[in-house]
């Protein structure tokens, strides 16, 4: 059985400085690729589901997945809420056995944020699960109206913010914001490093990095060394794993392609985009050590 929280492996990347990939699935054949890279390269992983793609799974088929594929595999893996939305989701995720909830009320007033979030720390630690927070706000690239990269800056997370909500809380990770954006990039961002240095040298939880599609190694490696230790990553490898299906299925038009073909090509697309990834995040045969 390999179901485990956050703190289980985050713990450990924070103390050896290297990253763990958290990597969000909406179906099945996503979920396997995830866990399978994980496992073929002995690296702990999250297995995350936002809540926004509640319309493509139901929580309870999310659950029963995900935690079996977890308590399965040969690496630890964290079965995470990503991006909840409210308490109730939450809540009924760790009923269900999620090993940890992210509550993203990063929009919401300091004092609201404060509040629920401490709500299901409590609730979570009872249940054995970690709970992530969000403070600063984290801006989104759509494809549809070009955001503002170059005032990103206003949004940053506060170091002193930082540090009050996690005295007022006690979550096990933090994702703040430092100029990374959701989505995939559509100019370079403007990371801000020595903020991040400086929340992690005023914390002492892991930090976690969102819109974590389309930086570059040097990037994910400079976060890493300046306080990161796990990295959301979704668009660009949803966006890849897309392209690789359309060629495939091109390069078999004159053969006889089912579903069950299509589900096996998205597995090892996923497993192939992943794999580069969490050679670059540094979690490669951390697993043990993890557990």
């Amino acid at each position: 059985m390999t179901l485990v929280n956050l703190n289980d492996v985050l713990l450990d990347a924070k103390k050896r400085s290297y990253a763990v990939g958290a990597f969000n699935f909406t179906d099945i054949s996503t979920a396997r690729g995830i866990v399978s890279a994980a496992e073929k390269l002995n690296a702990p992983v999250v297995l995350q589901f936002a809540q926004s793609h509640l319309p493509y799974m139901s929580l309870e088929e999310v659950g029963i997945n995900a935690i079996q594929l977890a308590k399965k595999a040969s690496v630890p893996v964290v079965v995470h809420l990503d991006h909840g939305e409210d308490v109730a989701t939450a809540m009924k995720a760790l009923k269900m056995g999620f090993s940890s909830v992210m509550l993203d009320f990063s929009l919401k007033p300091f004092k609201e944020n404060v509040k629920a979030t401490k709500e299901v720390v409590e609730i979570a630690h009872d249940l054995g699960a970690s709970v992530e927070g969000e403070i600063g706000v984290m801006t989104r690239d759509d494809g549809e109206g070009m955001p503002d990269y170059s005032h990103l800056t206003d949004k940053y997370t506060k170091v002193e913010d930082a540090k009050r909500f996690y005295d007022l809380t006690h979550v096990d990770a933090l994702a703040v914001s430092f100029g990374t954006v959701h989505g995939i990039y559509r100019e370079k961002p403007h990371l801000n490093f020595e903020r991040l240095h400086e929340i992690s040298e005023a914390l002492p939880i892991p930090l976690v990095m969102h819109g974590g599609s389309g930086l570059s190694d040097e990037e994910y490696r400079e976060s890493i060394k300046n306080g990161i230790t796990k990295i959301n990553y979704y668009s660009v490898m949803s966006f890849n794993v897309v392209n690789g299906l359309r060629d495939y299925l091109n390069a078999r038009r004159d053969k006889q392609t089912f579903l069950y073909d299509c589900d096996m090509e998205v597995i090892r697309l996923v497993e192939e985009d992943l794999m580069k990834k969490i050679k670059i995040f540094g979690s490669t045969d951390t697993a043990l050590v993890a557990k």
